[in-house]
């Protein structure tokens, strides 16, 4: 088991940036408090949360790219866990929660203010792996804060 905290907790009444709360209640339809513009790509019970890594945002932001926390629209941001062995299947408990990663997230327009020139692609799981956000599914809810372990429970596969 590997593990790190919850660096920042993340929501918006739709669109990003999505703006950091000290605490959430997460249940199976994603985080309470926070909606989606675009149901088609973005949430439902296989995406109820959308995870990014704070080592990966502060590398981008070394090369230059605008990017933040809550910014490319991730509800969690994790500190401290190996973020390139997070793949689908991959199960972590973030506080009481317990989540399963669903799949990698695709880069849109609406993150490009995030990136030099809107390159969003540089977060893309095919042209740069480890380095996407993930959508995960939520199998048992509860309260998270900022703060809160972050464990990696159960490899994928």
């Amino acid at each position: 088991m590997t593990g790190g905290r919850v660096a920042s907790l993340n929501v918006s009444d739709g669109g990003v940036p999505k703006r950091a709360v000290e605490s959430a209640e997460v249940t199976r339809d994603g985080v309470r408090g926070d909606r989606q513009r675009n149901l088609k790509y973005h949430g439902g019970r296989e995406r109820a949360l959308c995870l990014w890594s704070l080592e990966r945002i502060e590398a981008l932001r070394a090369e230059g790219h605008p990017v933040s926390p809550g910014s490319t629209g991730e509800n969690v941001t994790v500190a401290g866990v190996e973020w390139a062995a997070l793949a689908p299947g991959v199960r972590l408990r973030i506080g009481p929660v317990l989540a399963e990663v669903t799949d990698y997230t695709r880069p849109c327009r609406t993150i490009a203010r995030s990136f030099l020139g809107g390159r969003s692609g540089r977060v893309s799981q095919k042209t740069h792996p480890g380095w996407s956000r993930v959508y995960a599914r939520v199998l048992e809810e509860g309260r998270v804060a900022v703060g809160d372990a972050v464990i990696v429970v159960a490899s994928g596969g």
